[in-house]
């Protein structure tokens, strides 16, 4: 953990504190290798912290480029999860079951690509 960021993340712990002397109850997740901390308040739920994460992995898959080799993967195992997150408490429609199959389709077809970088290494 860098100097400057450990300082911020013992300054935000005592913040913390200070809320929950104040009975407002926070979840706070870090992992300091990476230099990342998510602070979520009390009523975040595990649907509503799946979409989150989600959100950070479509960004990944947005930004590779298309010729890696694990783009496929990443970017339509991220398309099925987002469609199954959004429907969590719905019924999925045919329409949406059919983009699903499509999803799965491509990752089969993308999958050809990160076994054959696998055998290049």
């Amino acid at each position: 953990m860098s100097n400057d960021f450990e300082v911020f993340y013992k300054s935000l712990l005592d913040l913390v504190k200070s809320f929950e002397k104040k009975n407002v109850l926070v979840k706070m997740y870090s992992d300091p290798d990476s230099n990342i901390i998510r602070i979520y308040g009390e009523r975040s739920d595990g649907l509503s912290l799946a979409k989150t994460g989600l959100d950070e992995i479509e960004e990944l898959a947005l930004t590779t480029a298309e010729h890696h080799p694990y783009w496929g993967l990443l970017y339509n195992g991220s398309q099925i999860l987002k469609i199954v997150l959004e429907k969590w408490n719905c019924t999925l429609t045919d329409d949406e079951i059919k983009q699903i199959q499509w999803y799965a389709d491509e990752i089969k077809n993308s999958s050809g690509n990160a076994n054959s970088h696998h055998d290049d290494e």
